[in-house]
């Protein structure tokens, strides 16, 4: 990483950096960022699989049925105006 560089992210951290840290911050930078490198090696998730068991997406088919009638419902749980009174909260 250039000096020009550093010094501008410097400027955005409001850091004051002498010539000597300029320097031995970019040098620094520098051998982090090439040892990052090595990712570009590392094979695409498309190309490795990270699981044991390969997981698939199957989906099912629903089938919606209705088990009991709303009238009766309504019926059994002694609404009023088609309302269903609950138990007080407080």
């Amino acid at each position: 990483m250039d000096r020009e560089t550093v010094s501008k992210v410097a400027k955005v951290a409001r850091l004051r950096l002498t010539d000597e840290e300029t320097e031995q911050y970019a040098a620094d930078l520098e051998d982090i960022l090439s040892a990052f490198s090595v990712l570009d090696e590392a094979p695409a998730i498309e190309e490795y699989d990270l699981g044991p068991i390969k997981v698939e997406d199957v989906l099912r088919e629903d089938v919606v049925y209705r088990d009991s009638d709303p009238a009766e419902l309504r019926e059994i749980m002694g609404t009023k105006d088609d309302w269903v009174r609950g138990p007080r909260l407080s």
